[in-house]
This record gives structure tokens, C-alpha cells and sequence, in this order.
């Protein structure tokens, strides 16, 4: 998971990534995993909690290295409003 996050630039290193992660700001298809390494499958929804907002995204694709922004974008499909936490 945090692998696939990096790839779809949710942040700009694996670590943060993993540790998103392991601090419990991600949930798969509803459910708090906590599991850097968990396996993800095209169709799962991850809502991410970052900084000020939170990301709903279904996974669509997954490449086998991290690219540009428009090669990131096509890995995922933005799910409904982020909010905004103030």
C-alpha cells in the first residue's frame, strides 16, 4: 500500500507513505489498516487523511515504477468533495 501511494504522488516519499500508514490515517474499502505493506487491488477505495484534507481514491491501475504527475493520475480515480479541515 504505501508503495502505491508514492506511486500516485499522495506524498512526496515512501516513508511518508508508510508511515500514513502505520499511524492509522488509511483506510482500504472502509476498514483502518495499518500494514505498510498490505495489498491493495484494482476497485478498493483508500481514504487517506492528510495534513488538511481528506482523499477518497479507487485504485484503477498500478505502475511498476513512480512517474510524472500525469502517469500518477491515471492510477487512481478521485472519489466525491476532499474535505477540508480548518
Amino acid at each position: 500500500m504505501d508503495k502505491w501511494l508514492w506511486h500516485a504522488r499522495v506524498v512526496k516519499a515512501r516513508t511518508s507513505a508508510a508511515e500514513l500508514v502505520v499511524t492509522g490515517h488509511v483506510r482500504v474499502n472502509g476498514a483502518r489498516e495499518t500494514s505498510p505493506g498490505h495489498a491493495i487491488k484494482i476497485g478498493d477505495v483508500l481514504t487517506v487523511a492528510l495534513d488538511r484534507t481528506v482523499r477518497v481514491l479507487k485504485v484503477t491501475a498500478f505502475n511498476a515504477r513512480r512517474g510524472d504527475a500525469a502517469s500518477a493520475r491515471v492510477l487512481y480515480e478521485e472519489l466525491g468533495d476532499a474535505k477540508r479541515n480548518s
